[in-house]
């Protein structure tokens, strides 16, 4: 590539600087699939010959085998994953194998090799959610009988169904699951032939291309086929919610871990211990989790802070777009299946799940309810409620505890139908809406998201 218009070879220091064979070398199977469909337009538009073209799909596929099986030798004067493998099929063809770049560039050639690879990312990452979806659910499953605190500002609000709290968790990776498959959408476009920047001068048949490669769409601007890394940032951009939302969910998981709540227990499966505190079982997994959250959010911010001052069309900077969505597809690739793990296994302990419904006053609302529903204003019930959760405290009481007389004391509202109205079992079971926390709906929402992830599955 360099004899013709340079006279020297690159400072050594340069070439380490210059090459991305050291990440790029795993999309070679992308590589040489786009390189096989590009033999095969190569014929269709004249430049090739039948023979010509099956020599070189021939040789591509046993280069392809070579790399598989360990016995190809990437060099890094050769820089790219392209260029290794055109340099062997040059090797093997000769002139033949020369033939293969013919109105092809580099900077289409890379963009059709990363969007082919991240659809690959994309679906397996999809399946990693639907997974993590029916543990979460399986183990929802289990609790339905468990009612824990629900909190506001990390206080005790109200009474929910355990299993209420992990479907939220549900919710976020079904809004997860939704955004790597606009991703893949996104990535499903094909942008080889647009060659540097201008496009092909060989009449290429861009369609042909399209279905031979599978892709859903072309791209339609050569300027913008090059230079696009959208796809790329769709998604890190997906990746960096799904590991804020498992993150959340690692720091409820390390908290009810924890000797203070004392909820759940994790298996040893998924749990390490001390170097020096024999006591101890560690929350790793999910503190690993919540750890890598911050990884992935540096990935999004380097890749957008790389393209925001990039001018048309393709420039050597792109070459950043690869590692950090390496990492982030390797990152997901450890973090979901663990994850799987630890949520599919982990067991809620229901006397301690009973201990912690005691205090904070979750039946407060409830008693504000009770009010309302007699047809004391709302603002006046909470005003009311609030005197008697003042006069509990006095007391040193609970609201189910407080005598019928206080409470009449404070209104004539009250009567002795309030003790089974704030009972928890009743303030649970009143939440019967579309997305409440009653028994009912909760298991209508284990159906219909168990429904979902089937029919994703069709």
């Amino acid at each position: 590539m360099r004899q013709g218009r340079f006279e020297k070879g690159l400072d050594e220091a340069m070439s380490r600087l210059n090459a991305s064979i050291g990440y790029d070398q795993r999309m070679y199977i992308e590589d040489i699939e786009g390189s096989i469909a590009w033999a095969k337009a190569l014929e269709k538009a004249g430049i090739l010959n039948s023979q010509e073209n099956q020599e070189i799909q021939k040789v591509l596929k046993e280069i392809e085998e070579e790399i598989r099986s360990g016995e190809f030798q990437f060099s890094i004067e050769l820089e790219d994953i392209h260029m290794n493998i055109e340099a062997r099929l040059i090797e093997r063809l000769g002139p033949t194998g020369a033939k293969l770049h013919t109105g092809r560039s580099r900077n289409d050639q890379v963009a059709t090799d990363l969007r082919l690879y991240l659809r690959k990312a994309c679906d397996a990452t999809i399946d990693g959610i639907e997974t993590l979806i029916e543990a979460v659910v399986k183990t929802a499953e289990r609790s339905l009988g468990v009612m824990v605190p629900a909190y506001t500002h990390l206080q005790r609000a109200q009474p929910v169904l355990f299993s209420h709290h992990l479907l939220a968790y549900a919710e976020m990776l079904l809004r997860d699951r939704r955004r790597f498959e606009r991703a893949r959408e996104e990535a499903d476009v094909c942008p080889l032939g647009s060659g540097a920047c201008a496009g092909n001068q060989f009449g290429m048949d861009r369609e042909f291309l399209r279905d031979e490669l599978g892709f859903s769409d072309l791209t339609h601007n050569s300027m913008d086929g090059v230079s696009d890394r959208d796809f790329v940032v769709d998604y890190l951009h997906a990746s960096c919610l799904l590991a804020t939302h498992l993150s959340r969910f690692s720091e409820d998981i390390i908290l009810w871990c924890s000797s203070e709540f004392g909820l759940v227990k994790l298996q040893d499966t998924v749990t390490t211990g001390s170097s020096m505190l024999p006591q101890k079982r560690n929350p790793d997994a999910a503190e690993l989790a919540r750890g890598k959250c911050g990884r992935l959010v540096g990935h999004l911010m380097g890749l957008l802070t790389t393209l925001k001052g990039l001018p048309l069309t393709y420039n050597k900077d792109l070459q950043e777009d690869k590692e950090p969505v390496f990492d982030a597809i390797d990152t997901l690739e450890l973090i979901l299946p663990v994850f799987k793990v630890m949520v599919e296994t982990m067991e809620v302990v229901p006397d301690r799940a009973a201990e912690l419904l005691q205090g904070g006053f979750l039946d407060a609302t409830a008693l504000a309810d009770y009010l309302t529903r007699k047809g004391v204003p709302f603002r006046e019930a909470h005003d009311l409620v609030g005197l008697a959760v003042r006069k509990c405290e006095e007391l040193q009481t609970d609201l189910a505890n407080l005598p019928l007389e206080e409470y009449q004391k404070i209104s004539g509202e009250f009567a002795e139908d309030l003790f089974p109205a704030i009972a928890l079992e009743a303030t649970v079971k009143d939440k019967d809406v579309i997305g409440g926390t009653s028994p009912k709906r909760v298991e209508e929402e284990i159906k219909r998201i168990n429904g979902l992830i089937a029919a994703s599955k069709k």
